[in-house]
């Protein structure tokens, strides 16, 4: 993924743009920095620290609740709010749900009947939702999500500015990580989003968007 990500900056000719990602997106965009084969200006890893860790069981809970509204027929218009109700047997939080199911890809909408065409059934209506991430390959590949490509910040090292977000109900960034996160980011800031947990963008956004506007105006 971080191959990905330096491609789509030189495909594009961005030149050194600011990397932000959040949890897996974090460490990939800090394995974009520490690879240091695409200059970028800054980095903003949120709630996730350069370190192997074990992923929170909620994880394998999402990919099933999502597989369920892939095997389900869903009514092209009222595909989302019957998306969010089968997903509602697996987290209760709206705006967590909210971040998930932007991943849902749009159901297509039947087409108008002429009237010399038949009315079309119930069964034409609906059609299997589709996710636009590859819920088989990211169910197996959940063991080895939370490790980190680096292990010894003496040889990587991104030295210019960075910006970690966590939120303080998360333990993806514990105060033991700090050390570590100084090592190979050794200008790194943090901010703590408070009563904030793993989703941090989508439980404190106005907090989470301050912190990062600000960062970014301080280092342009």
């Amino acid at each position: 993924m971080a191959e990905d990500v330096e491609r789509f900056i030189q495909d594009h000719e961005l030149s050194d743009p600011a990397l932000i990602g959040h949890s897996m997106g974090a460490k990939v965009a800090m394995t974009v920095a520490l690879r240091s084969i695409t200059p970028i200006s800054s980095l903003i890893p949120i709630d996730n620290a350069p370190i192997d860790a074990a992923l929170k069981s909620d994880f394998g809970k999402y990919v099933r609740g999502m597989q369920a509204i892939d095997a389900a027929d869903l009514d092209p218009k009222h595909y989302k709010s019957e998306a969010d109700h089968i997903l509602r047997k697996y987290e209760e939080s709206l705006p967590i749900r909210q971040f998930l199911l932007t991943n849902l890809l749009p159901l297509p909408s039947p087409k108008l009947r002429t009237p010399s065409s038949p009315s079309p059934s119930p069964s034409k209506l609906a059609s299997k939702s589709k996710f636009r991430i590859p819920l088989p390959t990211l169910s197996r590949s959940l063991p080895q999500m939370a490790d980190f490509p680096f292990k010894d910040p003496s040889t990587h090292t991104f030295k210019k500015p960075t910006l970690f977000i966590r939120g303080t109900a998360s333990h993806y960034i514990s105060d033991e990580a700090l050390p570590v996160i100084g090592e190979f980011f050794p200008r790194f800031e943090l901010v703590d989003v408070v009563g904030a947990g793993h989703w941090v963008v989508s439980e404190r956004p106005e907090e989470f968007r301050r912190g990062v506007v600000e960062f970014l105006r301080r280092e342009a």
